[in-house]
């Protein structure tokens, strides 16, 4: 079939451009590794199974974020009788999630998902065994889906968003809508994607439920935990903290950060790499790395009023503490970050123009509690306007806050569903 073709055509360059870029890419050279001589790894967790195994795969760190609060009350109901006959297997496909969260004690087994091949999948599923497959929001493997449904695997979809730009709906795309024919069910976060699935006949598996995102990051809010040198450094004073920053944002601050020396502003690069940071910081008027404050034991630097935030997994207890929020990305062609874990805390969320394709930007801004700017002329008059006038702040803060708690609960109706068709019952 021309489709499959052209799909392992893809698999074979993809992986040559990686290889090629590992010689001077960090990144690359990680999902390489991460990958080399992996399925002893992956066949070793099979003597631990004892029980049955949900696999759920996510691309990277934020469709993890996504799944997470699924996969923890899963984790939770089975505490309640027998946690030691549910084992949970986590996949990544991109060393921004695998890295991060390698770790992570909510899941007996991490590993990098094996590059895409029916021998690969074959052996994946020999190994893993799931009675039940987590398919979080996107990114889509013919043959590991294909190995699924001729092993009549439920895989569900979780928090799917679907465009008509995506290459199910194109002339070419029949592969494509071949691997939609391997979900048991979708639950889609929109009206939109559910429209687009039933144009290709799927209609009596699809659900709109939501973006699970909204329940972990009112659980992370309701869980925070104190990060006493962010606290030290903000004092009572205002503060603005922007996160996941990219070069475009940070140029689109600056000249308000130099005129407001009075304020106190927390930034966190999307990008942590060496020499990111050291343009991050050579861009602001004395600055000082997160690194660099804890070392000072409490002697914070008197003259800064600039904190640039050099790790990764702190952002979503930052915004806490700020006065006014901001978002990356929305200067960029891929589009503004995660808004909720600004939201979440009452507070303004401020991003830019590119957050069309966002549900839950397209959200916040309907709601008051998000604001896109156009500009640097535009953002400052937003921020003046915010900072002088604390009755519209709070409101739109509160709208924000409002905003995700009224579409929370995506996670427990996943888990009914499981529950009611009984797809963790042998």
């Amino acid at each position: 079939m021309p489709g499959q073709f052209l799909y392992n055509l893809f698999l074979l360059l993809y992986s040559t451009g990686v290889r090629i870029a590992s010689t001077w890419n960090p990144k690359a050279k990680k999902w390489l590794q991460g990958r080399k001589d992996i399925f002893p790894a992956i066949n070793e967790q099979r003597s631990t199974n004892n029980g049955q195994t949900i696999w759920m795969h996510c691309a990277s760190l934020g469709e993890f974020e996504q799944g997470r609060p699924l996969l923890e009350e899963l984790k939770m109901n089975a505490s309640t009788g027998s946690a030691e006959e549910l084992k949970i297997v986590l996949t990544f496909f991109s060393p921004s999630g695998y890295e991060v969260m390698k770790d992570y004690k909510g899941a007996d087994h991490i590993f990098y998902l094996p590059m895409d091949s029916p021998v690969n999948a074959k052996k994946f599923l020999d190994a893993v065994d799931p009675c039940l497959v987590l398919w979080v929001k996107y990114e889509y493997w013919f043959y590991y889906l294909q190995e699924i449904k001729q092993r009549k695997i439920p895989v569900l979809l979780v928090s799917g968003i679907f465009r008509n730009n995506q290459p199910f709906f194109k002339w070419y795309g029949a592969i494509w809508k071949q691997m939609l024919q391997s979900f048991t069910h979708f639950f889609v976060q929109n009206d939109e994607s559910k429209q687009l699935l039933q144009q290709l006949g799927f209609s009596n598996n699809v659900s709109i439920n939501g973006d699970t995102r909204f329940d972990r990051v009112i659980e992370i809010a309701e869980n925070h935990q104190a990060v006493p040198a962010i606290k030290e450094f903000c004092g009572d004073d205002v503060v603005i903290v922007a996160g996941s920053t990219w070069e475009e944002d940070e140029i689109e601050l600056l000249h308000f950060i130099k005129q407001n020396p009075q304020l106190k502003f927390i930034i966190a690069p999307h990008e942590i790499d060496e020499a990111n940071l050291k343009d991050v910081k050579a861009a602001f008027v004395n600055p000082v790395f997160y690194s660099e404050l804890q070392s000072a034991t409490g002697h914070r630097p008197p003259t800064t009023n600039v904190l640039i935030i050099d790790n990764v997994g702190m952002l979503a207890r930052l915004y806490k503490y700020a006065t006014i929020t901001y978002v990356g990305g929305g200067f960029g062609e891929e589009g503004v970050h995660n808004v909720l874990e600004a939201a979440v805390y009452g507070k303004p969320v401020l991003f830019g123009p590119v957050y069309e394709k966002f549900i839950e930007a397209s959200g916040l801004v309907e709601a008051g509690g998000g604001i896109s700017v156009d500009g640097l002329i535009n953002l400052e008059d937003v921020l003046n306007k915010l900072l002088s006038d604390e009755e519209d702040r709070m409101k739109r803060g509160e709208a924000a806050k409002n905003y995700v708690y009224a579409n929370a609960g995506a996670s427990k109706k996943i888990i009914q569903f499981i529950q009611e068709k009984r797809l963790l019952t042998s």
